[in-house]
């Protein structure tokens, strides 16, 4: 990719302080107790704020069950076939930042130019919602802060559910991304047997559990994902299962035709390589696609994590084990992959709905 721009450093450098000061090792600020038929209780809500959008259109506000406003920005092209109806590319933010990081990547650069529809045209939607300030289920200091709240795994299609006596409400995240993809499919014209999902790091686990829990999702590609059913010492770990679940180990996803492409690197953040190579097993065993790309520092494509980087399955790598590869992790997950871009449109366009889901 050569030399970091500066996006990358000041991402990386806040992911040092987000994600691998881990040394003391905290699950959250709400603790770890309390793990019911859906994982982790619902994280707890401190504040959301409006996103800046830039040149997009501000969706929102819309309350979710919480009450909260929720909001998202919209990013279509300036002129297409009038009539056509574009793909949906939705995009989730990184833990402690918000949706303007679209920007950060060149999703948007090449929103006019790359085909993810049939044929030869080009030009696709991006919907970027914007997450809120929440406990998280990472180390300090990224306890707290904007995010995705993928620890509570409730995110069935028909919302919420009865188990004996007690409702477990959908995960209000997942209910505003729905939110706002019916919104943009009427707004922008929307070909939804194109609705693919993409994110970063927090994002991207979030955008895997969306993507595996929604039919109408065609498929996800991200950047650095750890697991969404456990990692980087989850109190409430699940297995993701196609069938009804045998016990709490295990979590039931609704949508096993999802193929997923998780781009990460070879040295990632916190032990990532090893834990995705976990949730790519998991995933896998429930009938899902899975690409697990994993690539060097020269963005080439290898087939091994690097040891030094952390082996543990369930993440995890401090910088006193390994100083030289902590802060070459840390620059790594800091940077969007761009030279991995076209091939991650290109896995989504191979992958639309069959069959369709109907037109809004």
């Amino acid at each position: 990719m050569g030399n970091a721009p500066p996006r990358g450093i000041v991402l990386a450098i806040c992911s040092a302080l987000a994600l691998t000061i881990a040394m003391n090792g905290r699950a959250g600020a709400d603790g770890g107790a309390g793990c019911g038929p859906f994982g982790n209780a619902p994280a707890k809500m401190y504040a959301s704020e409006k996103p800046a959008c830039g040149r997009g259109e501000m969706l929102g506000p819309w309350k979710d069950a919480d009450g909260t406003d929720r909001y998202a920005c919209l990013y279509a092209p300036q002129a297409h076939e009038p009539g056509r109806r574009l793909p949906l590319l939705v995009y989730l933010h990184p833990s402690l930042f918000g949706a303007w990081t679209v920007k950060w990547t060149n999703l948007l650069d090449v929103a006019r130019t790359s085909a993810l529809g049939e044929g030869a045209a080009h030009g696709y939607v991006v919907l970027a919602p914007e997450g809120r300030n929440t406990a998280h289920r990472y180390p300090w200091p990224d306890n707290t802060g904007f995010g995705w709240d993928n620890w509570y795994r409730q995110l069935s299609p028909g919302g919420d559910v009865k188990i004996g006596q007690l409702v477990y409400r959908e995960n209000v995240d997942a209910a505003a991304i729905d939110h706002f993809i019916d919104e943009a499919a009427r707004t922008a014209m929307v070909d939804t047997r194109r609705i693919y999902v993409s994110g970063w790091s927090n994002g991207a686990a979030m955008a895997v559990l969306y993507a595996v829990s929604r039919p109408d999702v065609a498929a996800a590609a991200v950047y650095s994902a750890p697991d969404p059913f456990g990692a980087l010492g989850d109190p409430c770990p699940q297995t993701p299962v196609a069938h009804a679940p045998a016990n709490g180990g295990e979590v039931t996803i609704f949508n096993t035709r999802a193929a997923i492409m998780n781009v990460h690197n070879a040295c990632d953040i916190e032990g990532i390589c090893p834990n995705s190579g976990k949730l790519a097993r998991e995933l896998r065993a429930t009938g899902v696609e899975f690409d697990d790309v994993i690539v060097d520092a020269y963005d080439k494509r290898v087939t091994a994590c690097v040891a030094d980087c952390g082996t543990d399955p369930n993440g995890g790598l401090s910088l006193l084990q390994s100083p030289l590869s902590w802060f070459l992790a840390l620059h790594r997950h800091g940077n969007w992959p761009d030279a991995w871009t076209p091939a991650m449109l290109d896995f989504l366009r191979a992958h639309p709905l069959h069959p369709a889901a109907p037109q809004f």
